[in-house]
């Protein structure tokens, strides 16, 4: 992280008390308290899984959700039960939400029996019961802006809206994934912008997350109701339940393509968990089956996938060249005869980097040269943070995630070949390994015409054995396809539905393809066992990323660096939830132990820290082959057997690429 002077803050914080506040928020989590994060306390109370945990505004108390359905208010601090209330509901409580302006008296609670219910802390009573879902309600989000309202996303596929001045006994339906997605459609989670309370991010199974505009959506059914007495509908008439415009969606450019492979895997891919930065500027998302996503809802991009199809046309430029809202292109460019690389304003990259970078690339190849994969990538991300401009950290980045092989590294690596060549179109290795990378994500026909542009480029390289060997195998992929796979191609595949005996509506397709691609991958933990699994940002700017694990830790990330910088053993089986003090550098963490655990920075002087988990690369090594396993073998290893020979690459395992680099692909730069 970056140092900073905070004496010039404290003076102020010392004059001025106002400035107190500030201050606390902006220097509360820091690189040296995430290094002395350690236990603090553990609240115990519950006698059931605890599911759910919320701060209120202040952060002086906390609220918790748990199997045995009850909801107990602690006193964090003095660590002390204030209140245990019976929730009545008959099931699982999955959601807890303070209601905002109600000074922390109305607490509204999602459960498992399909029910939602309102209570009053004061008098312990439950005053509003709400039995419109059909099945598990696994959310509640509330808006700061919108007092008396809040919203649920259920496993039936609604999400629906509350208002408690209007209605105290039903909901408005506001979304139905099921008018899009097919009556398979679950709705798992959803949050609503912290800084524009219109803006609502929902969470489904499968890889697409949805971001509505829930003041249009609003005032389009208005107007539609307004409009429904003077027209003439006939029998055809079809209205939209979502006015264009007010839905975009976000997805990993890899995941479309890969849903097929993990289907037939038993490897459901499911949000768990969706959340905005604190200046609403971005949005995480832990996605069940896969990673932890952050996209940008500021400066979007497409995903790189989108503008390789051989279907492109100059034509439809805006759209397959990869350019975005703010009009930032991605680099690649495809027309129907030739992949080209557009030239980039950025700066060049045969600039030298200043010796402290010089310094991070060196012990990056190093690590490379060791076969250490990871510790390569966490060292070239530490230059790239610096020197963005730079296309040979792009290139040698690309190269260890070639190697290192875990779930969309392949993609990641295309990113990094695309972002090198736009930086520096003559950058041999990079357009080589852009050849291998589509090849490996099953774009076999632009993988051949990648290859062929770059032996026109490079002809002294055309029949080097590495070229030869990718050649060969390019052309064996594109014999052995069936007829079928062939009509299918790409596309078919990138947007199926969730069920092979529905369709999806052609409003819904069109909003797929206008996806937009993440900014950071997070890998290490697992989030293959539960559907409740939370990741979050610490710190007021967001500066670190927090996630669970079914391995029982949970992982910090540097969030613009992407590298993993803690891990913690958070629960003897699973962590679940994560949820930071909104003003201290404190963490509520709980899972399927009946606690609550609560972390703070340790006092230097205290000895080992027995929740460390020292081997980082190790766990998060363990934690790949734990997500690529056989469902049996997860459902052995979560009952405390250790399995052996798990399917998963390491860094001592097999790597096709090995016989097939030579020269061109083999050695970083």
């Amino acid at each position: 992280m970056t140092t900073v002077n905070i004496t010039r803050e404290i003076l102020h914080r010392q004059i001025r008390d106002r400035r107190a506040s500030g201050f606390q928020r902006s220097f509360h989590v820091t690189d040296p308290f995430i290094k002395r994060l350690g236990l603090e306390a553990e609240l115990q109370g519950h006698t059931g899984c605890v599911n759910c945990l919320e701060w209120n505004e202040q952060g002086d108390l906390l609220a918790s959700g748990s199997d045995d359905q009850h909801a107990i208010i602690w006193d964090p601090f003095r660590h002390k039960k204030l209140t245990t209330m019976h929730t009545g509901h008959a099931a699982n409580i999955f959601s807890v939400k303070f209601l905002p302006h109600t000074g922390d008296r109305i607490l509204v609670t999602g459960a498992a029996d399909t029910k939602v219910h309102v209570h009053d802390l004061t008098v312990k009573e439950t005053i509003h019961m709400f039995s419109d879902h059909t099945n598990r309600v696994k959310r509640i989000a509330t808006a700061p802006m919108w007092p008396n309202t809040f919203w649920s996303a259920a496993e039936d596929g609604i999400i629906r809206q509350y208002d408690l001045r209007e209605n105290s006994k039903h909901s408005e339906v506001l979304i139905d994934l099921t008018e899009f997605c097919g009556q398979l459609a679950e709705a798992k989670c959803l949050a609503v912008n912290p800084r524009d309370n219109n803006y609502l991010a929902v969470g489904a199974n499968g890889p697409f997350v949805r971001l509505y505009d829930i003041r249009m959506i609003h005032n389009y059914r208005k107007s539609l109701s307004q409009n429904t007495s003077a027209a003439v509908h006939t029998f055809c008439d079809r209205q939209k339940p979502i006015p264009d415009g007010a839905g975009q969606y976000y997805v990993a450019g890899h995941l479309p393509v890969k849903l097929r492979d993990y289907n037939n895997r038993l490897r459901v891919l499911v949000a768990t968990y969706v959340t905005f930065s604190p200046d609403g500027t971005e949005l995480l998302v832990n996605m069940g089956g896969e990673q932890v996503y952050l996209f940008d809802l500021t400066f979007k991009q497409r995903p790189y996938t989108f503008v390789l199809p051989k279907m492109c046309q100059s034509s439809t430029a805006d759209v397959q060249n990869g350019k975005t809202t703010n009009g930032v292109s991605n680099g690649i460019h495809l027309t129907p005869s030739h992949i080209r690389f557009t030239e980039s304003k950025t700066q060049s990259s045969f600039t030298e980097l200043p010796p402290h970078l010089e310094k991070i690339k060196q012990q990056a190849n190093n690590a490379f040269a060791r076969q250490q994969w990871t510790q390569a990538i966490q060292l070239y991300s530490l230059g790239i943070h610096e020197a963005r401009g730079n296309a040979m950290l792009y290139g040698n980045r690309a190269a260890a995630y070639m190697k290192r092989k875990w779930d969309g590294d392949h993609y990641d690596a295309l990113r990094d070949c695309v972002k090198a060549l736009a930086l520096n179109p003559g950058h041999l290795k990079a357009h080589f390994r852009l050849a291998r990378c589509l090849f490996e994500l099953k774009y076999v026909a632009e993988a051949l015409e990648c290859l062929d542009d770059f032996k026109g480029k490079f002809p002294e390289q055309a029949h080097s054995s590495a070229c030869d060997a990718l050649d060969k195998d390019i052309k064996a992929a594109l014999y052995s396809k069936s007829d079928s796979e062939d009509k299918k191609g790409n596309s078919s595949i990138r947007f199926q539905s969730f069920s092979r005996k529905e369709s999806i509506p052609e409003d819904e397709v069109v909003l797929r393809e206008r996806s937009f691609d993440y900014k950071h991958r997070y890998c290490g933990h697992c989030n293959t066992t539960t559907d409740i699994k939370e990741a979050n940002f610490f710190g007021s700017k967001g500066q670190y990323i927090v996630s669970g694990s079914d391995d029982g830790s949970f992982f910090i990330w540097e969030k613009e660096t992407t590298n993993l910088v803690r891990i913690l053993q958070g629960d003897e089986s699973i962590v679940n939830c994560l949820q930071p003090h909104p003003s201290y550098c404190f963490l509520a963490t709980s899972g399927i132990d009946p606690v609550v655990r609560l972390w703070n920075p340790r006092p230097e002087t205290d000895g080992d820290n027995g929740r460390v988990v020292e081997d980082m690369e190790g766990a998060a090594q363990a934690n790949q082959r734990r997500m690529n396993a056989d469902p049996l073998e997860v459902m052995l290893l979560n009952m405390g057997y250790r399995i052996t020979g798990l399917r998963g690459v390491g860094p001592d395992g097999s790597d096709d690429e090995d016989s097939s680099e030579g020269p061109v692909q083999c050695r970083t730069s």
